[in-house]
């Protein structure tokens, strides 16, 4: 199966253009910081799962979804952090909540299916 037919890739990509959007709305002193990496760890979940959807093997291919995870684990937090700093709103922090939430089971799902 091509990545980008993947449930998990599709959704990880909206969120990638849904953090770009919001770290662009981020105070100028958080451009290379906080929004930085917040496009980093969002980019490398879809990243990683069509990295690992094409290796030859399984197991690197779940090695690649545990690292989309983490990235995916970073992300959730950096966006905590931006709620609490004030940078999103609680309207936006449930929509993300919510995205990361089924990414982060997407995900699972697709790592217990390929140690099967």
């Amino acid at each position: 199966m091509d990545f980008r037919d993947l449930k998990v890739w599709q959704i990880s990509m909206d969120l990638v253009e849904e953090i770009y959007r919001i770290a662009k709305t981020f105070p100028k002193s958080e451009t290379y910081g906080l929004a930085d990496q917040m496009r980093r760890a969002a980019i490398s979940i879809p990243s990683n799962i069509a990295e690992g959807n094409g290796r030859q093997h399984p197991k690197e291919y779940v090695n690649f979804l545990h690292i989309a995870l983490g990235s995916l684990l970073e992300l959730i937090t950096q966006i905590e952090l931006s709620k609490r700093l004030g940078y999103i709103n609680e309207d936006l922090y449930k929509n993300l909540y919510g995205q990361t939430m089924m990414i982060n089971k997407l995900l699972r799902a697709q790592i217990r299916a390929l140690k099967r």
